[in-house]
């Protein structure tokens, strides 16, 4: 499967900074969420999302994927999210 750049996810610029990068999160986790969003897709695109976040939001990581891309992040335990749970259990700061 392949992956899209997180950035263009978010719609950010690869100069956003971290509050950005949260702001836009925000912005497409409130649009995506299935509880709010009933399109078929809609899950999808929020676990699309925050994982562009987690990616992001993490000077290390975002660092290692600005310079190898998905495939630095392969092998270092980054594989995204399999429920949706993860993703709330991760974000919870977010909303707060």
């Amino acid at each position: 499967m392949h992956k899209r750049d997180y950035y263009a996810i978010l719609g950010l610029d690869r100069s956003a900074d971290l509050s950005e990068i949260k702001k836009a999160y925000r912005q497409k986790a409130l649009e995506f969420h299935p509880d709010r969003n009933p399109s078929h897709d809609a899950e999808e695109k929020f676990k699309e999302a925050s994982e562009a976040y987690e990616v992001l939001s993490h000077p290390d990581k975002r660092q290692i994927y600005d310079q190898w891309g998905h495939a630095g992040l392969e092998g270092r335990g980054f594989h995204g999210f399999d429920r949706v749970d993860d993703i709330f259990a991760s974000f919870g700061e977010i909303f707060e």
